[in-house]
This record gives C-alpha cells, structure tokens and sequence, in this order.
C-alpha cells in the first residue's frame, strides 16, 4: 500500500521487495550448491586468513573515518556526497510525481515476483538435491540488452540472468508507464521521466555486492581486496564531498594541463585575462578573445596539447587572449549578471587599448556565450557595436524554451533548495552543480564509478576531460538563481527589454554583428534545437554548424583526431530540421571551417611584435598563464 505523503511509495515498495526477494534468495542460493558456479575452484581454507585480514581492515578504515567526520562535525562546510544532502535533492524531485502513479504497475511488479520466485526455488532446490535445476536461457535469445550486464557472469548463472532481466522489464514498466499518462504537459512529463530514470538506474543490481556476480567473482579472486581498495576510494571521495572520475595525480595545471605559453596580462576581482605567446611570424590583426562558462574552469579549451583549441588557434596565426573567471567566495555574494557582462565588455575594451585595434573576434562557451548575447545588444543599445568583429558561440543558448533536461532542476521547489544551500555563505558550492550534471548521465557518471571503483576497486584512469569535469567552481548564489529564474525558467532573454544590465535593456533583436553558431547534435545540456533558436533573434548575418557528439566533445575536436563529423547548410532554414535535411555532412573537426570563416571577416596580418608577444621588454604580466585564479578552488 503506498503511502499517501510520498507519491513514490508505489514504486520503491515494488523495489524494495524486488531486491528483498533478490537478496533471500541469495542467501539461500549461497547456503547450497548452486553458487559453485560462480566462485573459482579449489579455495583453500587456509585463505580464511587472508578474509580476516581483509575484514579487519575495512572495520578500521570505516572507525578511522568515523572519527575524523566527527572532529569535523562542527564545519560550516557541507559535503555534497552527504545522503542527507541528496535526500533534499530527491524529495524536491520527487514530490512533483502525482500520488497513485504507480499503484497499478506495482500488481505487475509483484505479478513478475512472483514468477521470479517461483523460478528461484525450483533452482536452488535442483541445486541441493530437491530437484533438476533449470537451464539457462540463450543469452542470444534474451528480450532486453544492456552494457551493464555485459559481464559473462550475468548469464553463466540462471539466478543472475533471471535478476537483471527482471530488473530490465520493471525498470522498463515504470518509464513507459510515465510516458503513457494522460494530462501532463511536456515539461511535467519530461520531469517525471527524469525522476523515474534516475530512481531506477539508482536501484540497479549490479550496485549492490550481493547481487552482482562479477564483483562476487572478483570478491572471492582477491580474498577482499577489491572491497578494501573500494573502501579506500569510498572514504576519498566522502572526504572531499565529490565522486572521482580520474587519477587525482595524473595532471598538473601549467604542466601537462593548460600549458599553452602565456601571461597573465589583466587582472580584476572577477577575472585574469591571460594573452597567449605567438608561434608564427605574423598574426591576424584582429585578435580574439573567449569567455568560457564561469561554471567550469577555462582550461576545457587547454587540455592536452594535442587536444587544446587554444594552442591550435595561436598555431593557426590568432591573437588570443581568454578570460580566466574567479571561483567565488564569500567577497562574491553580490556579484550578478551586470557584474559578468562589464566584466566581458572591460575585457573587450583592454584588449583593444593594449594592441591598438578598433575591435576584437569574440567567443563566447555555453553560459558565457549567453552573456555574450547580452553584452553585444547592449554595446548595440550604447552604439559600440563595432567593438566586436564578429562572435561565435560554442553550444550557447538564448532561448531557453527547449533547453532540455536542466528544467528538470528549476522548478520552485528546486530554486527554494538551492537558495537554501547557498544562503549562509553566499556562493554554491561547485559540487552541488557538479554532481547535478552528472546526473543528467546517471548510468555514465554516477553509478559505473560506483560499481568500477568502489565495488570491484579498479584504479581511476588518467583522463584528461574527466580531470577538468571534476574541477569544480563555486558560484555567485544570488547570480546563479537570478540564471536559473529569468533564463531557464522564465525565457526572459528573448523578450526585448524584458531585462537589463548595468542600466542598459537587452534586445536581442539589435544585434547585427556576424555571428557564427555551432551545436551538438547529441548535446544534453544545450540541446541543438535549443541552440538553433539564436537564428531566430539576432539580426545580422549568421552561420550555423551542427557538430557530432555533445557538449563537450563536439567542441573540443581538434582535426588531427579525425573524429566525428559536421554539417552545415542553409542558416535561414525555418527550423533545425530543415536545415538538417538540407545540410552537407563533412568528416572529422569543424574547427577548419570556422577559420576559413573567420578569415572571411577580417584577413589583415600584422608582425607578431611588441605586445603581440606578451612578456617582452616592459610587458612582464602580472604571472605566467594558466594563472591563480584558476588553481583557486
């Protein structure tokens, strides 16, 4: 019976009882012969030394934490992998789901129980001698797949293969039982989805020791190691309040991380504008400058040499330059959306007093390419438009209409719990928004850590993205839910003068400079048809391309990979599916095709001298690139 103060009580009693039974049978499977097939043969009982030693060590290693969260019970930080963090989290998700939601689907949950059951007890009874155990199904032959369960042992063993496909079936059930509901508009219905996936990747058996026969297997192989290695890790990253999705030790910034030569050539309370040093003889006379997210730190356009687009760029004969935005902290509690746009503007207008040009190529990176919107219609609306040569927008939205699965995080409730979370201290810890993003890609980000690092205790790889993806930066609270509000949630952007910044209306409609937009086609965060409707506002001439891959990948593409694709086509197509239906596809980086177009707008080289090349006599810099604010957390 599911209880009337949590609309979810129908699904987690399915659940719950889907793992109970799991679990019972189990044991009892363990108690007989059936489990043979799983462990190695011949374990010695002298090994039970070895299973001592392991269980002794992972008691001490959970008293030794123990008792270092309560030397710091008394910090004002909190720990964003806290469950009682993540319960408030849940509830504002789940309390939109309408009570009785899942009564009917949990008669078929406990119907597929049932037949379950009765399969388990005929096995484990063939398995101690009751009777003939059954035999495995073909695993050719099985209704649903999923790299989850990719494992030989999920199918070697009757038991296994009948829990994860009962598993796959509710879970399965539940989603298409949402998308089956009748008056719900898109976005209630897309938020339950949400919900329901995230529940139900949550309650997956191979999270779970006792359920999981590949980490059963390597339990027995290592005489518990795994699970004390697994530990380790756990208490790691309890310690820091974040999953680790990388080896913490692989990468150093300013050595083999955000190495591009440069200095720090500009300096605010906000920002560092680091100018990076030319490798050819000449260079375009008009510079650029990027402004990536303040929500993540710059150097996603710097990693590697072989991948940093920064490096490519100063190799293909650009000034460039890039702001390096400051982690907040308590002295940013009343920084806004003013604050980024004059900072953006005071980096357009240093950069153009200290080479002496009329104006600069600006990028704007997801948030920072919305902002970037705002600034040019408001140097439109002051008429220094001419400031800017030409912008280009890395998967940067301005219409916030399809923004995709973020909404799911800014409902009422959402911004309530995320005001609560920063008001004390006057900035959002960066984890919040971190572990938000990997929840959009649970299964990838969240709980494949958890069953390779924690329950089979593999090693983390070093992964360069993985690195900057855990890099987090706190947030200004009072900017970020003024974001989440007038953009995400209201769409105010795109109605002219419905908002202004530093005494200035905003009216996308003014800005002619030519713009070029790029898109992801697989893109969760900035959803390409989201991405399009910049086409729709802006009045000057414009480019699109749609980029293979997502957020960050369909970026960060460089052409000696030799991966994905891109398609352009016609820009003015009424819609994102015409302009697909028309477009060409190219293979591998689109990164050429905006050069060739970036060439188009301006072509004039100057001698790469004087304060071309920054650190020369009487330009020191303030520091060498990447800079401090970067290495701030």
């Amino acid at each position: 019976m599911a209880d009337d103060n949590n609309p979810m009580a129908g699904a987690g009693e399915s659940l719950k009882g889907f793992f109970d039974m799991q679990g019972n049978a189990m044991r009892e499977m363990m108690s007989g012969k059936g489990i043979d097939s799983l462990l190695p043969q011949g374990i010695d009982p002298g090994d039970l030394g070895e299973w001592a030693s392991a269980s002794a060590q992972l008691q001490q290693m959970w008293l030794d934490f123990a008792a270092h969260q309560a030397k710091g019970a008394g910090e004002k930080a909190t720990n964003p992998l806290d469950p009682a963090q993540w319960l408030v989290i849940s509830q504002s998700m789940v309390s939109q789901i309408p009570k009785g939601l899942f009564e009917a689907q949990a008669k078929l949950a406990q119907d597929s129980l049932k037949l379950w059951s009765g399969v388990m007890e005929r096995f484990v009874a063939g398995a101690t001698g009751g009777g003939k155990a059954p035999e495995a199904p073909d695993p050719a032959a099985l209704p649903k797949s999923d790299r989850r369960f990719a494992d030989p042992a999920w199918r070697e063993h009757p038991a296994f293969l009948l829990l994860h496909q009962t598993y796959l079936l509710l879970a399965d059930y539940f989603r298409q039982s949402v998308k089956g509901m009748d008056g719900l508009d898109k976005a209630k219905r897309q938020q339950l989805e949400f919900a329901v996936s995230a529940l139900t990747e949550a309650m997956s058996p191979d999270n779970f020791v006792a359920l999981n026969p590949a980490v059963m297997k390597r339990t027995v192989e290592t005489r518990g190691q795994n699970l004390v290695r697994g530990m380790q890790h756990l208490i790691n990253d309890m310690k820091r309040g974040q999953l680790t999705h990388t080896d913490p030790d692989a990468f150093r910034l300013g050595e083999n991380l955000a190495a591009t030569p440069g200095k720090v050539v500009h300096e605010t309370p906000l920002y560092q504008l680091i100018q990076y040093s030319p490798t050819t003889g000449t260079v375009l006379e008009v510079p650029l400058i990027i402004f990536p997210p303040w929500i993540n730190r710059f150097y996603i356009l710097d990693l590697t040499p072989k991948k940093s687009f920064i490096k490519w760029a100063v190799d293909q004969g650009l000034s460039v330059f890039v702001v390096s935005w400051k982690s907040a902290d308590e002295s940013m509690a009343d920084v806004v959306w003013d604050d980024y746009i004059r900072a953006q503007i005071d980096a357009i207008d240093h950069v153009r007093a200290r080479l002496k040009v009329l104006h600069v190529h600006a990028i704007g990176y997801c948030v920072a390419g919305t902002t970037l919107a705002a600034t040019l219609a408001i140097l439109s609306r002051r008429g220094e438009a001419d400031k800017v040569k030409s912008a280009t927008f890395f998967t940067a939205q301005v219409d916030f209409e399809k923004s995709g699965d973020l909404k799911n995080f800014i409902d009422d409730g959402q911004l309530e719990m995320i005001g609560q979370l920063s008001s004390q201290q006057g900035y959002l810890d960066g984890r919040y928004l971190a572990a938000a993003f990997n929840a959009l890609r649970g299964r990838d980000l969240i709980w494949n850590y958890v069953v390779n690092n924690y329950l089979l205790g593999e090693d983390y790889p070093a992964f360069d993205l993985l690195h900057w993806n855990g890099d987090v930066t706190n947030l200004p609270a009072k900017w970020h839910n003024d974001y989440l509000r007038d953009l995400y949630r209201d769409n105010k952007l795109v109605v002219p003068d419905a908002l202004q910044a530093d005494g200035t209306p905003i009216d996308l409609t003014q800005v002619a400079t030519p713009s070029f937009v790029q898109a992801g086609r697989e893109d969760h965060i900035a959803p390409a048809e989201s991405v399009w409707r910049i086409t729709q506002h802006f009045a000057g001439p414009m480019e699109f391309l749609l980029a293979g891959s997502g957020h960050i990948a369909g970026v960060v593409n460089p052409p000696a990979a030799g991966k994905y694709q891109y398609w352009v086509g016609d820009s003015a197509a009424p819609s994102l599916k015409a302009f697909v239906e028309s477009a060409t596809e190219h293979p591998g980086s689109w990164w050429p095709h905006w050069l060739e177009w970036l060439h188009r707008q301006s072509d004039t080289r100057v001698p790469a001298k004087g304060k071309r090349a920054p650190g020369g006599k009487g330009d020191a810099g303030i520091e060498d690139a990447p800079g401090r604010y970067v290495k701030t957390r």
